[in-house]
């Protein structure tokens, strides 16, 4: 059960980096990827794999 808070990475997309889960509603979860913005996964469709250790230092674009 993923929930709000926890770090994951999206198993089809590495580029997009790890990403902080925002909001799970349903099979519907919104996370905020390092490099890919915030993002609606379906989890019926997507399993999302969660990670530990520290977490990324900013959410917004690089720059």
């Amino acid at each position: 059960m993923l929930e709000p808070g926890m770090y994951v990475e999206h198993p089809d997309r590495p580029e997009w980096g790890r990403g902080q889960v925002q909001s799970a509603i349903g099979d519907r979860v919104t996370v905020n990827f390092e490099e890919a913005g915030k993002q609606v996964i379906r989890a019926s469709l997507v399993v999302l794999r969660p990670v530990h250790g520290p977490a990324f230092q900013t959410l917004g674009p690089k720059g």
